[in-house]
């Protein structure tokens, strides 16, 4: 017997702003996560598993229309002509309290009641199948602790959405510790919400599968689902299988040795084509980090606009299908720098003496926080500005000196 273990398919999810910055690379970012999910069926048909659990946020939020709703149901219908059976709970995503619009799922799907925990048995499979649905976003209580007994004789699987004991980026819904899962004597227990997968435990085992499909770039790698194989009641194999269609990587670059922009492109390039070629012949949505010490400093800091152009035409030439989301520039000037002339070395001192006084920085963050308080809801946080910490604060500052002593050495003065 062999069933896929899938979690937080987070279908449509809403990528605010990316058919602006990805132009014709847009489509196939906006449907990545429907197009795993059909690679996931694809799968489940061709190799005829006994069994698909789906351990919760299968939706990203409520519908904007049915359009979700529909392919969701597509797909289960692909499973019910196969002749396979589908377990799946709701997670703070798609609550039941969040999903306002509703369709009637194909015949061979069980979706868990969200009031209190409930068992499937699947007789002709051996199987005993536990679950509870979140009724709302927020599940503040162990939910684990309501879980039935097992049923003696067949193998019992436990189906929960959960924070477990905690996970940096992800909110606490539905604590539980390890041992209050390992007591309910279950054979397997497939998690969802924590979009990364890890092995909690291996006797039984206890496994977050992690996402279908990255979304950005704080979710990077191949992205899949876990394949158990079972025998005579016992799992033999548990297996990743990947299927993701976009993945996401954030490529560090040591340009320090570069003292030009044009002496950075072998560097880039050379990380790229790497890329390119770990990444099984998928898309990369790449977000490339500049670090080191380096006389290019200034212009890498100074001209993001040719910057971002050097490193697209780079991506066309690492002959993958590549789309760079950010160029982050993490560049410092060599200690050694000099400048062209006392009046210039007069403009660099004022420029640090205003990086390092703190009444100066006191007042330049008050006017920036000013500022980002009038951008619409999220859009500060997809900047990355959410909260304006002194190194984040450092960061502006010197990209902002770069840029202004590159185009006060580079651009012809008007008289």
């Amino acid at each position: 017997m062999r069933f896929i273990h899938a979690a937080d398919l987070h279908l449509d999810s809403p990528l605010s702003g990316l058919r602006e910055r990805a132009g014709e690379q847009a489509d196939k970012l906006i449907g990545a996560t429907r197009r795993a999910f059909e690679k996931l069926v694809d799968f489940a048909v061709d190799e005829a598993v006994d069994l698909v659990v789906i351990a919760g946020d299968v939706f990203d939020g409520d519908w904007p229309d049915h359009g979700t709703g529909l392919f969701f149901v597509k797909m289960l219908a692909r499973l019910n002509a196969a002749g396979i059976p589908v377990a799946m709970i709701r997670g703070n995503h798609d609550a039941a309290s969040v999903i306002s619009r509703r369709l009637t799922w194909p015949g061979n799907v069980r979706e868990f009641s969200s009031r209190v925990p409930e068992t499937w048995t699947l007789s002709d499979l051996g199987i005993a199948i536990h679950g509870q649905s979140f009724a709302d976003r927020a599940i503040p209580q162990n939910l684990a602790a309501g879980y039935p007994e097992p049923v003696p004789g067949l193998f019992n699987i436990g189906i929960l959405h959960t924070s477990a004991t905690g996970r940096p980026g992800h909110d606490t819904y539905a604590p539980c510790e390890l041992r209050d899962l390992l007591s309910k004597g279950y054979d397997y227990w497939a998690l969802g919400h924590v979009h990364t997968r890890e092995v909690l435990c291996e006797e039984p085992y206890v496994i977050f599968p992690g996402n279908l499909q990255g979304r950005h770039v704080n979710e990077p790698g191949a992205k899949g689902f876990t394949l158990v194989t079972v025998e005579g009641g016992r799992i033999r194999q548990v297996e990743t299988i990947p299927v993701d269609v976009v993945r996401w990587a954030r490529i560090v670059v040591d340009v320090s040795s570069a003292s030009a922009l044009d002496e950075t492109c072998p560097l880039i390039g050379r990380a790229l084509k790497a890329a390119v070629d770990g990444a099984d012949g998928r898309m990369l949505a790449i977000r490339l980090v500049l670090t080191g010490a380096c006389p290019a400093h200034r212009a890498l800091a100074g001209d993001p606009e040719r910057l971002e152009a050097e490193c697209s035409s780079l991506a066309l030439q690492a002959q993958g299908d590549v789309w760079i989301e950010r160029v982050d520039v993490e560049t410092v000037a060599p200690e050694t720098a000099s400048t062209a002339s006392e009046g210039f070395n007069d403009l660099v001192q004022l420029l640090h003496d205003v990086r390092t006084d703190p009444d100066e920085r006191t007042v330049i963050r008050d006017a920036l926080e000013q500022g980002l308080g009038k951008l619409p809801a999220g859009a500060r946080s997809k900047s990355g500005l959410e909260d304006l910490a002194p190194e984040q604060l450092e960061r502006i500052l010197a990209d902002a000196e770069a840029l202004l002593l590159h185009h006060l050495t580079t651009e012809p003065v008007q008289l």
